[in-house]
């Protein structure tokens, strides 16, 4: 993670003073102060400033109708507002994973995401060779970072 300047760490404060997201935090960093961090990095830094995130008020999502097929057994899935990506958390981790579970991307391909003992975000595609759109990723952090703060992460 990049050691930022004392004016950057303001802007970052005042950023997420004024609403942004991690995913929002993320993106400006790169784009205003041509800084590339990972999600989880932005995650630390975060944390590291003692900041607060804005929570914002997101709909309540409709359990699945009787008789569709959920994404997988005993999770919890949750879509975006708009309906394109939808996740869910593995009500048990597979062994070597600190968390896990499954992420359906707009375009209807699945993909398995994890974190490792160590932290580290890993996603790994049914569909060998698949690369899900920048805005599916985006969005699939941002309903990921919501599903880890439901959970107490």
């Amino acid at each position: 993670m990049p050691a930022l300047t004392p004016e950057q760490r303001q802007k970052v404060t005042r950023w997420v003073a004024d609403g942004a997201s991690l995913s929002e935090v993320q993106q400006r960093l790169q784009s205003e102060l041509n800084l590339s961090m990972t999600y989880m990095d932005v995650r630390f830094l975060v944390d590291d400033l003692d900041l607060t995130l804005v929570e914002k008020i997101e709909p309540k999502v409709e359990a699945p109708a009787a008789g569709s097929e959920a994404i997988a057994p005993a999770t919890e899935a949750v879509a975006s507002p708009a309906g394109k990506v939808s996740v869910s958390v593995d009500s048990i981790a597979h062994p070597g994973y600190s968390v896990t579970g499954q992420v359906t991307f707009s375009d209807g391909q699945t993909a398995k995401w994890f974190v490792d003992m160590e932290g580290r975000p890993g996603l790994q595609a049914t569909t060998p060779g698949y690369r899900p759109t920048p805005a599916d990723i985006q969005e699939f952090q941002v309903l990921l970072d919501a599903e880890f703060r439901k959970l107490g992460y």
